[in-house]
């Protein structure tokens, strides 16, 4: 009996041991980095240190950008298939928490893009000619072979139309937009900051010697921006308690980060967003979706039984009759002029489509990855020099793409540090043989060939009075689908209530402007947390 009570006293203590040992480290509720201390013996940020982990910050949004908390959802058609497309089954698919803008952007911010680029590259500099001119929105998408239309001329430029969202503008130049809007968010908030100075582009010091502010310069401790960088501001926003300069310069990448990169949304993204199911929630159950379609017409006061979204009703009624205007723009409208969905955003039902990140395929294929879907990963990385520096765009060095108007669009600015392609993900799973099982094995003598996306390809040549021309392709197509097919989502001013339906899915070429398709941008949310709450 004896030995039996010490064998159990025994187990209880070795039991005991063993729970204090492995019961984690921070025992506080709800874990953190509060009173954390590493394995070393050094907490983070301590002032004798030399491991600076930066201050952690909840996400905030910039200004115009709406907070999206992520979840699952269904995503995808809820609707008859009236198209007979079947590229938008339903499916469940989880989304990280994100930033969208609360409009698409406006003729007026895009105006402040391409004025920073002729003032920066003036296009009277040769090596510099087209910078600014690629990046304008075509005009020409307004004009009609059997319509009087003076859009061309006003709509861009006009501050009559300085809140109306950009069209005309391609895929391409979006993306370009949305690396530019990145640099001059974040040099905006560290001039406040006091932590870089105002005089970046004075004098001829910028379009020279590409002295541009970017964030890959300001990270990578650029000796450039040394003649702008407050050091001593910088140690005090970014936390570094030391005055070592080598070990401050070593934790600049963890602590710099200001304003977080701006992007297209992705299609799940935008679709997410557009639905806003949030609001319509009891627990962990949404209520219902539908199309919007039943929520887009005013139900009381001076709107009541009126549209409000700007959408084609039927042919040839844009906007109803004089005098009783229905949704009251027979082209575009003001990005604010018709109400909000419940999360605030703006614009989601109507107005002008909108370009997404994502490259077109029929199929989604969401048994590979049902967390973030996107396709169209491609890794870049910073190309460097032999003696392990940074190699940056020259003044003449310029590489640029070319637009279906023929106009080169920049690949990277003077300055910028110049990057390559390492993967492409493109055509990933996307249903040609490449993709198929049998691709490993021994592959049929036409493989090679087969490309069940066999589309025409772009080709350009330069003529003898320097223009670039596009060239058709003789080969025989059976697909518009390709590597420069872009998902367009939402409907616009030129559709009909059919495309209002978040999950409906279109693609148009990314090289090329529309007078009927614009774009919002978007921003990853770190560190976002919610609780849980009835609704």
């Amino acid at each position: 009996m004896k030995k039996i009570r010490l064998f159990s006293i025994i187990t209880l203590s070795t039991t005991l041991l063993l729970v204090s040992c492995g019961g984690g480290g921070n025992s506080k509720k709800g874990g953190g980095t509060k009173g954390f201390v590493s394995k070393t013996g050094w907490k983070p940020n301590e002032k004798d240190g030399w491991f600076f982990s930066g201050k952690q910050q909840k996400p905030k949004a910039w200004p115009g950008m709406v907070y999206v908390e992520g979840g699952t959802f269904t995503m995808g058609l809820v609707e008859d298939n009236v198209m007979h497309d079947w590229n938008n089954t339903p499916r469940r698919m989880q989304v990280s928490s994100f930033f969208i803008g609360d409009t698409e952007i406006t003729n007026s911010e895009y105006r402040e893009y391409t004025t920073w680029l002729k003032f920066v590259f003036p296009s009277s500099d040769p090596s510099f000619k087209h910078i600014y001119t690629g990046a304008l929105p075509d005009t020409l998408v307004w004009n009609n072979k059997l319509s009087r239309n003076d859009y061309a001329e006003t709509y861009f430029r006009s501050p009559e139309y300085d809140y109306y969202p950009v069209v005309g503008v391609s895929w391409l130049q979006a993306t370009k937009y949305c690396d530019w809007l990145t640099d001059r968010a974040n040099e905006k908030a560290l001039m406040r900051q006091g932590v870089i100075s105002k005089d970046v582009y004075t004098a001829d010091k910028a379009a020279t010697a590409g002295a541009t502010f970017n964030m890959d310069k300001f990270k990578s401790n650029d000796a450039e921006m040394d003649a702008y960088v407050d050091k001593k501001k910088l140690q005090q926003r970014s936390g570094i308690k030391t005055s070592n300069e080598r070990i401050a310069a070593a934790n600049r990448n963890a602590a710099s980060g200001v304003v977080e990169k701006f992007r297209l949304p992705t299609e799940v993204e935008w679709e997410f967003a557009a639905l806003g199911l949030q609001k319509e929630r009891e627990y962990n159950n949404y209520l219902g979706k539908n199309t919007q379609i039943d929520k887009i017409k005013g139900t009381k006061g001076r709107n009541r039984g009126m549209y409000l979204e700007n959408f084609k009703m039927g042919r040839g009624d844009y906007s109803g009759v004089a005098g009783w205007k229905n949704d009251g723009s027979p082209t575009t409208a003001d990005v604010k002029q018709y109400p909000s969905n419940d999360l605030g955003i703006y614009g989601m039902y109507g107005n002008v489509a909108e370009w997404v990140a994502d490259i077109y395929r029929p199929m989604i294929d969401e048994e590979f990855s049902d967390f973030n879907y996107y396709r169209g990963n491609v890794v870049v990385q910073a190309v460097k020099n032999q003696d392990g520096s940074y190699k940056k765009v020259g003044n003449t060095e310029i590489k640029y793409d070319t637009l279906a108007d023929g106009r080169l669009v920049y690949k990277g600015l003077p300055g910028e540090f110049e990057r390559k392609v390492v993967e492409d993900n493109r055509n990933y799973r996307d249903g040609d043989y490449q993709s198929s099982l049998d691709a490993g094995g021994t592959p049929p003598s036409d493989s090679a060939d087969f490309n069940m996306y066999n589309s025409v390809k772009p080709t350009f040549i330069v003529d003898k009075n320097g223009n670039v021309v596009l060239q058709k392709d003789k080969n025989k197509a059976t697909s518009q689908i390709n590597d420069y097919s872009r998902v367009v989502k939402g409907g616009s001013w030129l559709d009909s209530a059919y495309w209002l339906d978040p999950g409906q899915r279109r693609f148009k070429n990314q090289m090329k402007g529309y007078g009927w398709i614009g774009f919002r941008v978007a921003q990853d949310a770190k560190n976002s947390k919610s609780g849980r709450t009835k609704r």
